[in-house]
């Protein structure tokens, strides 16, 4: 069983002596600020625990994650494991406790997937959209949507940008693909057949491909660029929230909101001039 399989902290705390003295000094400082950790980039937790590095990446691998990303990714899991209670539904609730609980649980997956974001994959994924000659988002079931709403976003950025749920289309599309085309592949289980069948055929035409779906699935190992989204299972209540979309909406917003950023004040003139054209479709 790999070490992100298991709560983080009990298993730095196992291997704690048999650390290196410099890895040492990174694991004492995990183990005390764990929570202030879990924003903080390679760069910063070198420079806290005052060492280098590339003495947190050995640190990284010494406790048995791959690099510093799959590291920050089972911290998150162990504040979610540790932190949150299972959305659950009974008899007794009201309107407020149901409607209390449905914000709760989504908001409190947010803040996990935001802490156990790679922002190197968020950088390189919003540098190949900003370059891309056209942009597709495959989704299937409840990722459709999500698919939608990206084409939606990114069409508006002057991307041109198609959104496909039928996976015929998804083949044909991904034949046509050339190297300077991007597609984002959207998967809450990360293990879609059909979705996969086109990763391998977009990968033939040397398409960038970006995936959203929870880490270490097929579907993140066929992509190019990985997002790992990972949010708690909540299965066997009556009826769960799915905050695993509102999720991929709201990465989709940071790719967009780096996109923007990017192309700076042409797209800023562009969106100004759509939004004067709507007002004449509006009562």
């Amino acid at each position: 069983m790999a070490a992100t399989d298991r709560p983080i902290l009990p298993e730095i705390e196992s291997r704690l002596h048999s650390l290196r003295r410099s890895e040492r000094k990174v694991a004492e400082l995990v183990l005390a600020q764990s929570d202030q950790v879990m924003h903080m980039r390679v760069v910063d937790l070198a420079a806290a625990a005052g060492v280098s590095e590339p003495t947190v990446v050995r640190f990284c691998r010494a406790i048995g994650c791959e690099g510093f990303g799959n590291f920050k990714l089972a911290l998150a899991r162990n504040a979610m494991s540790t932190s949150s209670e299972p959305f659950s539904l009974n008899e007794r609730d009201t309107a407020r406790d149901y409607t209390y609980k449905v914000f709760d649980a989504t908001l409190e997956t947010l803040t996990q997937v935001r802490d156990s974001l790679d922002l190197d994959a968020i950088e390189a994924a919003v540098e190949a959209l900003t370059n891309a000659n056209r942009a597709e988002f495959y989704g299937f079931g409840a990722s459709a949507p999500v698919a939608i709403d990206a084409q939606h976003k990114f069409f508006r950025l002057q991307i041109p940008s198609a959104a496909h749920s039928d996976p015929h289309i998804q083949a044909m599309v991904a034949m046509s693909l050339t190297p300077r085309d991007v597609v984002v592949a959207i998967s809450q289980s990360g293990r879609s057949t059909a979705l996969l069948e086109a990763l391998d055929r977009v990968s033939e035409s040397g398409a960038v491909t970006i995936g959203l779906s929870p880490g270490g699935t097929p579907v993140i190992e066929r992509c190019s660029v990985a997002i790992p989204i990972d949010v708690q299972d909540q299965a066997g209540a009556r009826y769960t929230p799915l905050p695993s979309r509102i999720a991929h909406l709201t990465v989709i917003d940071i790719l967009a909101a780096g996109v923007s950023k990017s192309k700076g004040a042409v797209v800023s003139r562009h969106l100004g001039r759509l939004s004067r054209g709507l007002q004449d479709l509006r009562s």
